[in-house]
């Protein structure tokens, strides 16, 4: 007699358990290394070593997306007790641009190998009157990029910016250095950075004397130049929109892009670095570790270009504020800002990348971006 096959229900009933113990095992192995990995990280926090402990809170709370994690382990009392010792202190007054004196008859593509026995190294520019020099540090490495005449750098960007009702993306740092007509950029300041579509700034951009957009927040500052090729650091936070348009008329300011500048909170974001030939005051390394973007200015007007990398990116942590001066301070920065790092930081010179987001999706290229410093 023919055997009889089971009913479908039978089957169905069959499939259901199996799919259903396949994701209770998924769902049991993840959950039990959410608890391996939380409970890892609260001996970290919780553990001997506080100097560790303070720096990871630290670079934790610089993250845009990120902070959270610190958050799990700390109450808010305790990471501002954290970010206090390793914190900056506060640079006040403006550029004196007296102490940048620009000689335009340098200014050109030719090598001069001018020996400058302060800062320790022979310039030695190429055809397009740029040198790049390899740095490296305790917990990253970055890369230097001396332009000699300032009139080459100027702000690049996408606009019209987008609306957040009409997306538009911005550009990989290689697409905005070509599509502005440059050979060599940085990214520049910060921006809306939700869903990493990159299409809108924050703050303040102008760009060849135009201000492009003009939204000032509460700890901005502007990094810019003025039309006499000199790097302004200038505090707008507490300014209207107003009140920044009439300062960049009044101030001949032809580029420029801000970031934030915030001191004595649990998020401790910052941009002054030296500000006429004086470091900001650091408690401790001044800051968490974090790939970093910086720009400065020589007393000969030449202007600096610093990339870090970091957030585990070649096993580095990234760098720090005390860093960053010390590198500048070595490269003869009079003046100097930091503005947007972390995965944005990025350099590209001459068709390729000198420095790449530290992101795995863009790690051969950048976030979109909606401004940058580029070098014509």
């Amino acid at each position: 007699m023919a055997k009889k096959d089971a009913p479908k229900s039978s089957k169905k009933r069959t499939i259901g358990k199996i799919i259903g113990r396949g994701c209770a095992i998924i769902f049991s192995t993840i959950f039990m290394l959410f608890l391996i990995l939380y409970g890892s990280m609260w001996i970290f926090c919780h553990g001997p070593s506080t100097a560790a402990r303070d720096l990871f809170v630290s670079t934790m709370m610089e993250t845009g997306a990120l902070k959270f994690l610190t958050k799990w382990y700390f109450s808010k009392e305790e990471i501002l007790e954290i970010t206090n010792k390793n914190s900056m202190g506060k640079l006040e007054g403006d550029v004196d641009t007296s102490l940048i004196q620009i000689d335009p008859d340098k200014n050109t593509d030719e090598d001069d190998g001018d020996d400058d026995t302060e800062l320790g190294y022979e310039d030695n520019f190429d055809e397009n009157g740029i040198e790049i020099f390899t740095v490296t540090g305790r917990t990253y490495m970055g890369k230097v990029m001396i332009v000699k005449d300032p009139s080459k750098v100027s702000v690049g960007t996408i606009y019209p910016w987008s609306s957040f009702s009409k997306e538009k993306y911005g550009s990989t740092l290689d697409n905005l250095v070509k599509d502005n007509g440059a050979i060599a950029g940085v990214n520049g300041g910060e921006y809306c950075s939700d869903g990493n579509w990159g299409g809108r700034p924050k703050g303040l951009v102008v760009s060849n004397g135009d201000i492009q957009f003009n939204e000032p927040q509460s700890g901005d500052v502007m990094v810019g130049f003025n039309k006499d090729n000199i790097l302004v650091i200038k505090e707008i936070g507490d300014m209207s929109a107003a009140q920044v348009e009439d300062y960049v008329r009044k101030n001949n300011i032809r580029d420029a892009v801000s970031f934030k500048d915030v001191v004595g909170q649990d998020d401790n974001h910052f941009t002054k670095l030296i500000l006429n030939n004086q470091p900001v005051p650091l408690n401790g390394a001044g800051s968490g570790a974090n790939p970093r973007t910086v720009i400065g200015q020589r007393k000969d007007g030449a202007v600096i270009l610093f990339v870090t990398d970091g957030r585990g990116h070649e096993s580095h942590l990234g760098a720090t504020a005390a860093d960053l001066i010390g590198v500048l301070q070595e490269y003869g920065a009079v003046n100097a800002a930091n503005i947007d790092g972390g995965s944005s930081s990025s350099m590209y010179y001459n068709g390729k990348y000198e420095m790449t987001s530290v992101t795995l999706y863009y790690s051969t290229s950048s976030w979109r971006l909606p401004t940058g410093f580029v070098v014509k």
